[in-house]
């Protein structure tokens, strides 16, 4: 039979020239057979990871379109994909099994079937198109589940442990971003499942991006919650690119000493002219103080030193994050300020010990109501209920009930207010058009406080003299009418 009419090594003849196998198995140790049209899966999916590759770390899977090279049997070589049972199937051999498999693997065992029809078989796999990778994400991300993505997008990206949290659209704020965990499926044979360890906040904040791992089919990543919540992390975590969007409304609930308690829907941008004067980051994340403000603002009552959230966790126990809003309005501490979530609930506390000049700072807070209802009563020109902005001076409420009217005492008014802690205080207090704001003659006036404007004595006389003399003016006026 004539060798070179047949593919190599079909025949064991013990004849074969000796130096020229010799030859052959030398070049087919340096040789290395390089596809004109695709690089190599190690060139295409390599990523930096946090521990050594156990060669190309790439698994095969039904999907993926791999070229399979048989050292100079060209009748072999070809492109080939892998089908849904996990197979390829080859000329001669048939069906070779594939699925969970890395290159070299797969290499082996197709080697090992061509043993059987050809003499010292050299085959070379090589990955043309990967499929798309299967991936699971659960804990602390908004939805959690499983996911396909692309193992080569558009742009060239491969799948990242970042891009597959935003497909899950963000983390969460309770999230515990030192403590992620990968957990990968081993290549056959090579014993149980392995678990990575992954610090987020090195990338996050050291831009290590050994830490944004190359994800592989199959792999499950879980993020577990914080146990206890940094308020600087908060707002660093609240402005990363793998975070919640907020594109769609938070359900929240805002209980205790606010004018309007309940469950709230907040909408993003939703904010008036002043807040975003004062705190720019409300238009970006959803924050405590807006959802104080869309629940009417702290009454008088609240203790803004005992401000709490509530935090529905994923994977843990409730989280309860302490909030001091003093240092807020005093010292411009915007941490205490913090970004929410979706479920959280608000608490505002009431205070057991209101202090006058504490109050009077907090009627003009951002979280405060943006109008007080003040009443006026007695002899002005528009007597009732008025709006008024907080601390509006008392002389400025009178203007704008008319001011006083002809039969008014001009010189003080009485002024009655209830205090947080149900008491009534009743006082006069001078008044002085010309005198600005000031405690004692033109005090700023606090929610549902009652001006009442008496009448002076030389009225009251003239009407009593009325009520008396009533009868007899009008008989004088008939007698008059009737007599010619």
């Amino acid at each position: 039979m004539n060798l070179h009419k047949q593919p190599f090594g079909l025949l064991r003849k013990p004849s074969f020239d000796r130096a020229f196998l010799v030859s052959l198995l030398m070049w087919a140790a340096i040789a290395t057979p390089v596809p004109a049209q695709a690089p190599r899966q190690s060139a295409v999916l390599q990523a930096p990871t946090t521990r050594p590759a156990d060669g190309d770390g790439y698994l095969l899977g039904a999907g993926d379109r791999v070229r399979i090279d048989v050292f100079n049997v060209q009748e072999f070589s070809g492109e080939y994909q892998v089908l849904p049972n996990g197979s390829i199937n080859l000329p001669l051999i048939g069906a070779v099994k594939v699925q969970g498999r890395t290159l070299e693997q797969a290499q082996n065992a197709i080697a090992a079937r061509y043993r059987n029809v050809l003499q010292q078989p050299v085959i070379t796999v090589s990955l043309i198109a990967p499929r798309p990778i299967r991936v699971a994400v659960s804990g602390e991300v908004n939805r959690p589940g499983t996911y396909t993505v692309p193992a080569l997008s558009s742009d060239g990206n491969v799948p990242s442990l970042s891009r597959t949290i935003q497909l899950a659209e963000g983390v969460t704020q309770a999230a515990d971003l030192r403590q992620v965990e990968i957990r990968r499926l081993r290549p056959v044979g090579q014993g149980v499942n392995e678990v990575i360890k992954v610090d987020l906040w090195d990338l996050l904040r050291g831009g290590n991006l050994q830490q944004d791992i190359r994800l592989q089919d199959g792999d499950s990543v879980i993020i577990p919650a914080t146990a206890m919540v940094n308020l600087q992390e908060a707002q660093q975590l609240a402005a990363a690119n793998f975070a919640a969007r907020n594109n769609r409304p938070l359900k929240i609930t805002v209980v205790g000493e606010v004018n309007r308690p309940g469950p709230y829907t907040l909408l993003e941008g939703a904010v008036g002219q002043r807040d975003q004067l004062i705190n720019p980051n409300l238009l970006q994340v959803p924050s405590v103080t807006r959802a104080i403000q869309v629940a009417g603002g702290i009454t008088q009552l609240a203790d803004i030193r005992n401000v709490r959230v509530r935090r529905i966790t994923r994977l843990g126990p409730p989280q309860v994050i302490q909030l001091d809003f003093w240092k807020l309005l005093k010292e411009g501490d915007v941490l205490q300020d913090l970004p929410l979530q979706d479920g959280d609930t608000v608490e505002i506390a009431t205070a057991t010990a209101p202090n006058d000049a504490e109050l009077t700072d907090l009627a003009t807070a951002s979280f405060s109501p943006d109008r007080i209802t003040v009443n006026i009563a007695g002899e002005v020109e528009r007597p009732g209920a008025i709006s008024l902005q907080p601390n509006t001076p008392l002389n400025q409420a009178i203007l704008a009930a008319g001011g006083f009217n002809r039969d008014a005492i001009k010189k003080s008014v009485t002024l009655v207010r209830l205090n947080p802690n149900g008491t009534v205080t009743k006082r006069e207090v001078p008044v002085n058009f010309e005198q600005g704001l000031s405690t004692g003659g033109n005090p700023g006036l606090r929610n549902n406080d009652i001006i009442i404007v008496r009448k002076s004595g030389l009225s009251n006389f003239l009407e009593r003299t009325g009520q008396i003399l009533g009868p007899f003016t009008g008989l004088i006026n008939l007698f008059r009418l009737f007599t010619p």
